[in-house]
């Protein structure tokens, strides 16, 4: 099997506010595990940030 077999993947990008009349099941789908899975992304982040400014608090304390 060579490499010009297999199709290229697309990086599925999500514009906030975007038409959606256009998209498949398939690719609401996608597009729902993209942002599910960017949404535990961010929150895993803020709760890192917490957790550095509580310990940054208490030092000044």
């Amino acid at each position: 099997m060579s490499l010009f077999d297999e199709e290229p993947r697309r990086k599925i990008i999500h514009d906030i506010g975007q038409d959606l009349s256009l998209l498949s099941v398939a690719e609401l789908d996608e597009r729902i595990a993209l942002l599910r899975s960017e949404i535990t992304r961010l929150e895993e982040e803020r709760s890192r940030k917490g957790d550095s400014k509580v310990a940054a608090e208490a030092l000044f304390r």
